[in-house]
């Protein structure tokens, strides 16, 4: 049986990977708010945002709820947004 603290440096191990993928996912959007801004299109694609929560739900494998995921990416998707906005892209309509 593992240890208390042998799962907790597996789960440091796996925030570290996290936080990996979301500057990874970060740096997407700050080249998507560069093509955004060259184009003059707003910041906020209303219905590419509500896709990814909809295919973060549908993949949901568990424990979490859909609803819980849906705030987590819901919150991913709003920081990578605001990213956008400082990138040069056009404020939220």
């Amino acid at each position: 049986m593992k240890a208390l603290r042998d799962w907790r440096a597996r789960i440091d191990a796996i925030d570290a990977k996290l936080l990996r993928l979301l500057s990874e996912r970060a740096r997407c959007a700050l080249e998507i708010g560069s093509e955004k801004a060259a184009n003059g299109a707003p910041v906020r694609d209303a219905a590419r945002e509500r896709a990814v929560l909809e295919r973060a739900q549908r993949e949901n494998p568990g424990p979490l709820s859909d609803r819980a995921v849906a705030r987590v990416f819901g919150t991913i998707v709003e920081e990578c947004r605001k990213a956008q906005s400082g990138a040069g892209g056009k404020p939220e309509a």
